[in-house]
C-alpha cells in the first residue's frame, strides 16, 4: 500500500495507472470528492483504513477480474484481511453511488456551454454538423461471474458477462 500511494503515485504514475486504471491526479480528485461521505465515518474502537487506501483497494478490484480480483488475492496484495476487501469495496461503491457524489460528478451542460460547443463544431468542422455537439464513447467492463439476478442480460456479444459504461462529453476548447 505504501509503495502504491508513495513511489508509484508520485514518481511512477504509469505503474500507478496499470494497477488502478486511473491517473494519480484523478485519483486524488476522487478521494477528495468522497472522503467526507458518512460511510467512511464510524464510532467504533477499530478505526477504518484511510479513505485513500480504501479507494486503492476498490479500484484495484475494479481493474482486475477473475482470480486477480478475488478477496484472497487482493487481501494478500495489500496485506489486509480478506473480509476487509469486501467491506472497503462496498464503502467505496456506496460513496460513489450517493446522491451527493452523483450531483457533483454528473452534470448536464448549461445552455451557454452547449451553445459554445455547437459554435466550435460549426467552426472546426462542417457547419451542418453544428447540432452534433456531444461525443459518446463506451466500453465493456467484464464481470467476474454471471450475475445472479437476470444473469443472461449481462451476456455480451464477446461471450462474456459485462456491463456497458458510456461517457457523454461536450468539446470545450480554449
Amino acid at each position: 500500500m505504501e509503495l502504491m500511494l508513495g513511489a508509484y503515485k508520485n514518481e511512477f504514475p504509469d505503474i500507478f495507472r496499470t494497477y488502478l486504471r486511473i491517473d494519480p491526479s484523478c485519483f486524488d480528485d476522487l478521494v477528495a470528492a468522497i472522503q467526507d461521505d458518512k460511510v467512511f465515518q464510524n464510532n467504533s474502537n477499530n478505526p477504518q483504513l484511510p479513505v485513500d487506501q480504501q479507494v486503492v483497494i476498490a479500484l484495484y478490484r475494479f481493474g482486475h477480474f477473475g482470480n486477480a480480483a478475488s478477496n484472497m488475492k487482493v487481501a494478500l496484495q495489500f496485506g489486509i484481511g480478506y473480509g476487509t476487501v469486501n467491506l472497503v469495496t462496498t464503502r467505496v461503491i456506496k460513496a460513489t453511488c450517493s446522491e451527493r457524489f452523483r450531483a457533483a460528478a454528473v452534470q448536464w451542460s448549461s445552455p451557454e456551454a452547449k451553445e459554445a460547443a455547437k459554435a466550435w463544431v460549426a467552426s472546426a468542422s462542417i457547419p451542418e454538423w453544428r447540432d452534433g455537439w456531444l461525443m459518446v464513447d463506451g466500453t465493456l467492463v467484464p464481470l467476474f461471474q454471471r450475475p445472479g439476478l437476470f444473469g443472461n442480460v449481462w451476456f455480451d456479444r464477446k461471450s462474456n458477462y459485462s456491463m456497458n459504461v458510456q461517457i457523454i462529453s461536450i468539446q470545450i476548447f480554449k
